[in-house]
């Protein structure tokens, strides 16, 4: 139990630090955050509301897909927004196209072994993360294909509805789900393959057929 909190929590906190730096970069938003500029550009809603309202409607998705929340889908809400911003407010700006070309992808590289990390810990899979994971159990598709698919998804209907697209936008959604895969083959890492997490981060008893 030890050693899997400690998986967890190191796994959200370098998540969060990854995110930063490829905010650092500049070179264009996540997919994520293109859907929420885009759904903020159209309804009005601030997009901090638009982020905490897509974290809501994806926990809905889970459930044709048979996934449960546990405690690391909390604490995924509780602290990888808040190291994000602590590791913005502390890191200088950074200057020059090979750099920041640099920040992004070693952002991705961060945040494909951060995501090996906390699902590896068994206590539940991050809101968007339990997309790619339950794709992978329910159709046995690859992780790389579950995550480049579900990502390019959400840009594609971020970006037609008016969030910020950049050619950075487009290498992460590319590359995040390969280096996710990669990550998880390294670290042997793989989601539990047919039970669902409690609340308490232990697994329950295998869903039915």
């Amino acid at each position: 139990m030890t050693i899997r909190l400690i998986r967890l929590l190191a796994g959200l906190v370098l998540y969060g630090i990854g995110v930063a730096l490829t905010v650092e970069a500049s070179l264009g938003l996540d997919p994520w955050t293109v859907l929420a500029e885009g759904v903020a550009v159209r309804t009005g809603i601030g997009i901090g509301w638009v982020v905490t309202l897509l974290g809501g409607l994806i926990l809905l998705v889970w459930i044709p897909l048979r996934e449960r929340p546990g405690v690391g889908t909390v604490l995924n809400i509780l602290i990888v927004g808040p190291v994000m911003q602590l590791t913005l407010d502390l890191m200088p700006p950074v200057g020059g196209l090979a750099w920041r070309i640099l920040l992004l992808l070693g952002g991705i590289v961060v945040v494909g072994f951060a995501t090996a990390l906390y699902i590896g810990a068994h206590f539940g899979p991050g809101p968007r993360d339990g997309l790619m994971t339950g794709l992978h159990r329910r159709f046995g598709w690859r992780i790389w294909r579950a995550r480049a698919t579900v990502e390019l998804t959400v840009l594609g209907i971020g970006w037609l509805l008016g969030g910020t697209v950049g050619w950075g936008t487009l290498a992460y959604a590319l590359l995040i789900g390969p280096a996710v895969d990669f990550a998880m083959r390294v670290t042997r890492t793989r989601p539990a393959p047919t039970r669902a997490i409690s609340a308490a981060g232990t697994p329950a008893a295998p869903s039915p057929a």
